[in-house]
Formats: C-alpha cells, structure tokens, sequence
C-alpha cells in the first residue's frame, strides 16, 4: 500500500481536494442543497480515484523517460518496486471505481466521467506535442471544483466555474515553476515544456502572469458574490504565498523547487479553502 502511495504520491491531493471541497459547500451554501454524507464521501471518492488514475498512468506512460532521468530512476515502476502490468491494473481499477462513483452522484456526474477521465489521462501524452502541456494538468485539476458542484446541483454556476478557472491558472503556473528541474533533460530527449520553449527566466515570467490571473479569477469571485472578510483573509494569505513561491525561485537557482512545488501550494490551498468554508458557514 505504501509504494502504491507514493507511486500517485497521495500526498499531492493536498492541491486539489480542498477546491473540491469549496465547489460542494458553495453548492450546499448557495442553493440550499442540503448536505449528505453519502454525496460527501462519494465527492471526495471521485477526487481520489480519478487524481489516482492520472497519476499511475501518467507513471506508465512516461516510465522509459523514468528510466533514464537522473532525477526519476528510482520511482516504483522504473526501480521495479510496482511491476508494468499491476500498475496497468490499479490504473484501469482507479478509473472503474472512479465512473462508478459518478454513476451513484447522479446521471450528469457519469455523463461526463469519460470526459473528465479523457482530460486527466490525456495530460499524460501533451509532453510529447505541445510546449502547453502545463495548461492541461491545469484544465484537470479545475474540473474538482465543477465537479464538485454538479454533483450537488447536477447544474452548471458561474462561481464555481470562475473558482475552476483560478485552479485552472494557479495549477498551471506552479507546474511551470517545477517542470525548470527537467529542462536540460526535456532538451534532450526532445520533450516540450514553457521553459524549453521560452527559455527559463521568461517561463518564470510566463508562470508569474499566469499567478496573477489566478488572483483575478479568485478576486472577481469575491466582488461578484458579495463575499465577506473571512474569504478576503483568505484570499490575502494565499497571494502572500504565490508571492513568495515566485521570491524563492531564481532564474540561476532552483535549488528550492520542491519547497515552492508542494510546500508553498499545499499550505496555500488548505488555507485559502479553510476560510471560504469559515465564510460559507
């Protein structure tokens, strides 16, 4: 269990479940839906499954560059910790579970599983084509708060479609801050990313802009719902740490990648959503 843990790194779902979270509150909120644990639990099921899909299989995919990155060698497949063909399994596994999720939220929720999981597994192969393939693990990681919310609703909102679009910027961006640690080696095997494209320091001026639209999208949404302090409290500590996350990183020093990857993130999502979800109630 533990290197099946680490090869999705579980961990990681500290980014998108606390959006997920806001999407169903704001539906409960907003339309007087009421709560139920068994929407709840069936919510956050999607997140894991679906989240634990893209990862596995974006470990398969991209296992014969695993091999031969320095940085990569000694995740579970390459290593031959988890073998190719259980991975393969826990992939197909995660995405049943996932659909079958879906299917007991309510018909529109399954309707567009495939499209979701299409999304999220699809991200997998833009490395391959696009120098945009940040903006698609962007697009999947925004569908946690819509989705959430359909899930409730079973109806489109502007709120949280705008909350989907910050995701959609905010994730975006930070993968453009982590992808410099391949650079050279995307070079080399011929692979896209923005700082291969654009060079790194204009990538990290690219992934600045990016930040900002995330703190438009989220600003936007707390003038137009008429939000109270709480969500500009929250909305303030977030900024501070997108700041930050940029302050750390140099164009000729990147040394703290990770600290601005997962630390600075995960602490700026749980924050940010712990006082919407104060504001909501």
């Amino acid at each position: 269990m533990k290197n099946y843990l680490s090869l999705i790194k579980f961990s990681h779902t500290i980014f998108a479940l606390p959006f997920a979270l806001v999407g169903f509150f704001l539906a409960v909120w907003l339309d007087g839906h009421s709560f139920t644990w068994q929407k709840f639990l069936l919510v956050v099921a999607c997140m894991v499954f679906a989240r634990s899909a893209a990862m596995a299989f974006n470990r398969l995919v991209d296992e014969r560059y695993d091999r031969i990155n320095s940085r990569t060698t000694m995740r579970e497949i390459p290593a031959g910790i988890i073998p190719v063909t259980s991975a393969a399994l826990f992939t197909v596994c995660c995405a049943v579970l996932f659909m079958l999720s879906s299917y007991l939220i309510n018909p529109l929720c399954f309707a567009l599983s495939p499209v979701a999981l299409l999304v999220v597994l699809g991200y997998s192969y833009t490395k391959r084509f696009t120098h945009f393939s940040h903006f698609f693990l962007g697009l999947g990681l925004a569908l946690a708060p819509v989705g959430a919310y359909l899930a409730v609703t079973a109806e489109f909102s502007a709120l949280p479609v705008l909350i989907g679009a910050a995701v959609f910027f905010w994730v975006s961006g930070f993968d453009i801050i982590y992808s410099l640690q391949d650079e050279a080696f995307d070079k080399e095997q011929q692979l896209y990313s923005m700082a291969v494209w654009a060079g790194r320091k204009n990538a990290l001026i690219i992934s600045s802009f990016v930040h900002f639209l995330t703190i438009v999208c989220l600003f936007i949404a707390g003038i137009y719902w008429n939000f109270g302090v709480w969500y500009w409290a929250g909305l303030l500590i977030f900024t501070l740490l997108l700041i930050y996350q940029h302050a750390i990183i140099k164009v000729n020093d990147i040394s703290r990648v990770n600290m601005a990857f997962f630390t600075t993130n995960g602490v700026a999502s749980v924050i940010f959503a712990t006082f919407v979800l104060i504001e909501i109630f």
